[in-house]
């Protein structure tokens, strides 16, 4: 039996579908990887909320309405007196409420909640490929809210 030769469409749909497959950012991508550069310009003395700012410079502002399932680095600053927080937090977001939202704190290493009021600013998103070397840097900024 003859096989079906692929028409142009499929042809091209085909190629397309190659080219993204090629085009997919890997952990090792400098390209997709958007923290790299400012990694590659630390010289180990600064702050953790200095380099917060350096990679607040090269991510960009996804507002602050969060996604489930995505990643964000921002900057928090806590209500609740006598409590200790991290006021640059690296997240995973698992749920959103009218009041704000629940996410896994990477610096704690535990589900923590963060209020919409709270938030100073926007939230940074985070690409897969860039999650491992931001849990890397010394980042976190624990701070008792007096």
């Amino acid at each position: 039996m003859a096989q079906k030769r692929e028409t142009l469409l499929q042809s091209q749909r085909r190629k397309l579908a190659e080219q993204r497959e090629k085009k997919r950012p890997t952990d090792t991508d400098s390209d997709k990887n958007r923290v790299r550069s400012v990694i590659d310009g630390l010289i180990g003395t600064e702050s953790a909320d200095d380099i917060v700012l350096e990679l607040l410079e090269v991510l960009q502002e996804s507002g602050k309405m969060p996604s489930v399932g995505k990643f964000y680095l921002f900057v928090y600053n806590a209500k609740t007196t006598n409590l200790t927080y991290d006021q640059n937090p690296l997240v995973a977001v698992t749920d959103v409420y009218s009041w704000g939202f629940k996410a896994i704190n990477f610096h704690w290493g535990e589900m923590r909640q963060y209020t919409w009021n709270e938030v100073a600013g926007s939230l940074y998103e985070i690409y897969p490929s860039e999650l491992r070397d931001l849990q890397e840097l010394p980042i976190a900024n624990f701070r008792l809210n007096s």
